[in-house]
């Protein structure tokens, strides 16, 4: 059984920054593009970032600029940097293996004004 990993989330002031990570096996990982997705309460879980195997990446037009997503191949671990939060940016995010059915419990993210 694949399990995707998340951890990171925190409460945080608006302006500051957490890092979310998201571990998986190997056999996953080193083949899979990879992305984060949040669902605020009461709403859509909606897409952030991806990045593929090669690196290349993409993001939702509210996070660019102050999102950055990285994959570490050493360790089967996708990353998400998250500067400059604003209180929309809270949610909680999932971890997700693109074109798959699979994706993580959660990490909640949620940012003070």
């Amino acid at each position: 059984q694949v399990h995707l990993v998340e951890s990171g989330g925190d409460l945080v002031q608006a302006g500051g920054s957490l890092r979310l990570s998201c571990a998986t096996s190997r056999d996953i990982f080193e083949i899979s593009a990879m992305a984060w997705y949040r669902q605020a309460p009461g709403k859509q879980r909606d897409f952030v970032a991806h990045i593929t195997p090669r690196g290349t990446t993409m993001f939702a037009e509210s996070v660019k600029g102050r999102f950055t997503i990285s994959r570490d191949d050493a360790k089967n671990t996708m990353y998400l940097q998250m500067n400059s939060l604003k209180p929309e940016d809270t949610a909680t995010y999932y971890c997700h293996v693109l074109g798959s059915s699979l994706w993580g419990q959660g990490t909640q993210v949620t940012v003070s004004s």
